[in-house]
């Protein structure tokens, strides 16, 4: 039976209504209403609809911090960046427990009957959905972020246009809408540190053809399977112009959709990745936090600092604020959230010592001296020939976000 839009939004919706008070926007001392956006990854499975990961949040990290984040601070969390780190998060706790007790059986990975594969694969017969409570940041919101102007008229480049800013080039989050599908970086305040980290959009994007996995729980999960059948938003919040432009595989669609690259010309991947759609649809649920619900309660608002990771099964549950958990210093070690690249190396690490011993081959390539080395090692070459190509075709100007990954275990 096929699920619903608001069946999607609902378990997501009323998951995060579980969480504690101290996990959700607050009024402040001044009469300030706080808001922040929601996403969720849904799975829908023969006899179940389970929201198994969730995030708020709307602020990323500046290029020049990167430096500093040591593996420890976390890069980018707004809500459908940090919904899709918590999301790989789970898988290698699902992971661990398949490794660690013979007897268990997850809901939605199994182990894999090929030797020539990862040791875990995600359930066939379980598919995957993804819920925004705003229009992702990006390319695909751009038609949205015009008509919000008090003059929606595309603007043109300036003259001259600064050499960093070039057409082709990664460009401002909201800065000259007359330039159309093309690689942002995320939104910021003009007067803000710029940042490097790419808009939801686009890793959105990015996703319909590296599975929703990140590189580490790549070398333990196939990618069969971990595509997205659906992305869910509301209604106010769909663009149909700029969602067929940025996500779409169709040539002949107008405009045509920007990955139609990979449909014309079609990519031989190897090790399960492929080229894999989604269909966009929309919800009439509301998020109780969103931009528009708190507006209709109260004209003094503002976006909220904090953000939160949750995982399904009594996982994480986690406040975030600056990168690192709440309460925390920055880039103190003790601040590392449960999703942070130094904590998911480490459980990544577990895992594979649970399916292999200390001493198998993907343990040792795992503990190699830093992040860098494991992330450019030659069983993640598969991977980071896919992320080249759709770069390179549909994705152009993608400038990697690079300064943190030298740090070690």
């Amino acid at each position: 039976m096929k699920t619903t839009a608001d069946e999607v939004a609902t378990v997501v919706l009323a998951e995060f209504q579980k969480l504690p008070t101290k996990r959700k926007p607050a009024v402040r001392d001044n009469g300030l209403h706080e808001w922040v956006p929601l996403s969720g990854i849904v799975a829908k499975g023969p006899t179940f609809l389970k929201c198994v990961a969730l995030a708020t949040g709307m602020k990323c990290l500046p290029a020049s911090k990167l430096p500093q984040a040591n593996g420890v601070a976390i890069h980018d969390w707004h809500a459908e960046v940090l919904a899709l780190r918590a999301f790989n998060c789970f898988l290698l706790d699902e992971c661990k427990r398949l490794a660690q007790d013979s007897t268990f059986e997850s809901d939605f990975l199994c182990r894999s009957s090929s030797s020539h594969l990862p040791p875990f694969t995600w359930r066939p017969d379980v598919s995957l959905h993804m819920y925004c409570s705003e229009a992702p940041c990006g390319d695909s919101s751009m038609e949205l972020t015009m008509g919000s102007q008090t003059d929606s008229t595309p603007w043109s480049f300036p003259t001259p246009i600064p050499p960093s800013e070039q057409p082709g080039s990664q460009l401002l989050g909201r800065g000259y809408f007359s330039h159309l599908g093309i690689v942002r970086r995320k939104p910021s305040r003009p007067d803000a540190p710029p940042t490097n980290s790419k808009s939801c959009s686009d890793k959105i994007a990015l996703k319909q053809c590296t599975s929703l996995l990140s590189s580490l729980p790549s070398l333990l999960i196939s990618p069969n399977n971990l595509y997205l059948t659906s992305l869910i938003l509301p209604e106010s919040q769909y663009s149909p112009t700029g969602c067929t432009r940025c996500y779409g595989f169709d040539p002949s669609s107008s405009p045509p959709g920007r990955m139609s690259s990979l449909t014309t010309n079609p990519p031989t991947w190897s090790n399960g990745y492929k080229p894999v759609p989604f269909v966009i649809e929309t919800t009439q649920h509301e998020f109780d936090y969103s931009k528009r619900s708190v507006t209709a309660r109260s004209e003094k608002i503002s976006p909220s600092n904090l953000a939160v990771c949750w995982t399904y099964n009594k996982g994480i549950e986690e406040g975030i604020i600056g990168g690192v958990l709440q309460g925390r210093k920055a880039f103190d070690i003790k601040g590392a959230s449960a999703v942070s690249r130094k904590k998911m190396w480490a459980l990544a690490v577990e895992v594979a010592e649970g399916v292999y011993g200390p001493e198998g081959e993907l343990v040792k390539e795992l503990k190699r001296e830093t992040y860098d080395e494991v992330k450019e090692g030659r069983l993640l070459l598969g991977r980071r020939r896919v992320k080249e190509e759709v770069r390179g075709e549909a994705l152009k100007g993608w400038v990697r976000n690079t300064g943190d990954g030298a740090f070690g275990l």
